[in-house]
């Protein structure tokens, strides 16, 4: 059970991390925005929304993969630190 919670973790972290990106390809909501929010378009490419504007648009892909990498590294973090820790009393203690 534990595995299959840290799978749809990392699949959920994954779709999010695309949808941010300029890769997303599809559109499974209406063109006003998840749940009625603009800032979350059907279309992704989040992140060059926010950069837009800014000196830093020019680094786009290049943020957006420090980033993956920063969060991917911190996720793999969060699941070793999950799969050494104790589940329960089931050690034995003298």
């Amino acid at each position: 059970m534990k595995h299959t919670a840290l799978l749809v973790l990392v699949f959920c972290a994954g779709l999010t991390l695309l949808y941010l990106s300029r890769f997303w390809f599809l559109d499974l909501w209406p063109r006003s925005g998840l749940f009625g929010w603009e800032a979350l378009p059907p279309d992704g490419g989040v992140l060059g929304r926010w950069l837009r504007g800014t000196p830093f648009a020019a680094f786009e892909l290049l943020i957006w993969a420090a980033g993956v990498f920063m969060v991917l590294t911190y996720l793999q973090r969060l699941i070793d630190f999950m799969a050494t820790a104790p589940e329960g009393d089931d050690h034995d203690d003298p």
